[in-house]
């Protein structure tokens, strides 16, 4: 398995910043594709990124790739949702969850979009911030996906396997995503979130972590499963058979 740059690597890595990069290719590997490939939500635009972003808070993707279409039919621009009925809103997004706040929040950007950015939706990180609903992880997710600009999403998986990989030891997402913006570079940033988030869910799940079947056992601290020395290549130790994965 080649490291980052096409290096193999001999050694387990012994920093947070070593095991950042070797992360990121052996990632790559596993889940090939720009962010806007590997991001789940279905959109077209910016503007439906955005809106599509805010209303996944907790809950699916796939839940929320079911109400958009129907939402964006109705209520195809900014300037549509900004003088929507909110009870019309809140009908269309009620599967997601928390439908009466979501519909306000997606209610209130189209507003602030239309009175302070001309109705669309602003590059600067420090502008997205501003509209309702939209934090930093939001942002980023905006700012890698539909504009290609550097972005590293924080959300509940990638901080999880940011800690259990020791890339991190903070708890506080934007603290989480400065250690990894200082070990990556910008370019990688967004793709490296999407990674860890499909990885969190198919692999390195909460609940029952595959460890026997995670691509980076092998130097991963929390690791729970007997392995073989690594490859002469460098490439990725596997778990000897029968070994199993161990909640963390």
């Amino acid at each position: 398995m080649a490291g980052v740059g096409g290096a193999r690597p001999t050694a387990r890595p012994r920093t947070p910043a070593g095991r950042a990069r070797l992360a990121a290719a052996r990632l790559a590997q596993e889940y090939p594709g720009s962010a806007q490939e590997l991001c789940e939500l279905d959109f077209s635009t910016p503007w439906q990124l955005l809106v599509a972003t805010v209303l996944s808070a907790q809950t699916t993707d796939e839940r929320v790739n079911a109400v958009t279409p129907a939402l964006f039919r109705q209520f195809p621009t900014p300037e549509d949702l900004a003088l929507a009925d909110p009870a019309a809103v809140e009908a269309l997004v009620r599967p997601t969850g928390f439908f009466r706040v979501k519909a306000r929040n997606i209610i209130g950007l189209a507003r602030a979009l239309c009175e302070h950015f001309d109705c669309q939706v602003p590059t600067r990180l420090e502008d997205l911030v501003t509209l309702p609903g939209v934090g930093r992880k939001t942002a980023n997710v905006v700012r890698s996906v539909a504009f290609g600009l550097p972005g590293l999403p924080v959300d509940t998986h990638v901080g999880r396997l940011s800690r259990l990989l020791a890339l991190t030891a903070h708890a506080d997402p934007e603290k989480v995503e400065a250690d990894l913006c200082a070990a990556l570079p910008s370019r990688e940033w967004g793709a490296m979130s999407l990674r860890m988030i499909l990885h969190g869910r198919r692999v390195c799940v909460a609940r029952r972590p595959r460890c026997a079947e995670c691509v980076l056992a092998d130097f991963c601290p929390s690791a729970a499963v007997p392995l073989r020395p690594p490859a002469p290549d460098g490439g990725p130790a596997r778990s000897r058979p029968g070994g199993t994965g161990a909640l963390r």
